[in-house]
């Protein structure tokens, strides 16, 4: 896979956008890790992971409007581009190639 090799937390980070859509903004992203998950995630190993996959081409980003509930404060919304759909594909592919060779035994 080379360049586009994802690390355990890019690719469930990844996972989660996807699963989240036009929702995926960080407090979403880390509630829904910790829902499906059970998994505590900092805003801070968060914010350093998106802005890591943003850089590699694996997701854009926007602001959205700034709301009186959040002091005017803008949330930024995550979206998956097309390399990074590319890439959960692939990674989801050698996944599974690697589960299916378990011997039988191993199964039950």
């Amino acid at each position: 896979m080379g360049k586009n090799q994802l690390g355990e937390f890019e690719e469930v980070v990844l996972l989660t956008v996807a699963i989240l859509q036009d929702e995926a903004y960080g407090i979403a992203i880390i509630d829904e890790m910790g829902k499906r998950l059970n998994r505590k995630v900092s805003i801070g190993s968060l914010q350093t992971v998106l802005r890591r996959l943003e850089k590699k081409g694996f997701l854009d980003s926007e602001l959205g409007e700034a709301t009186k509930v959040r002091g005017g404060k803008r949330k930024r919304f995550f979206t998956l581009t097309n390399l990074g759909k590319r890439t959960l594909e692939e990674t989801k592919k050698q996944r599974l190639a690697l589960w299916s060779a378990i011997p039988s035994f191993v199964n039950n």
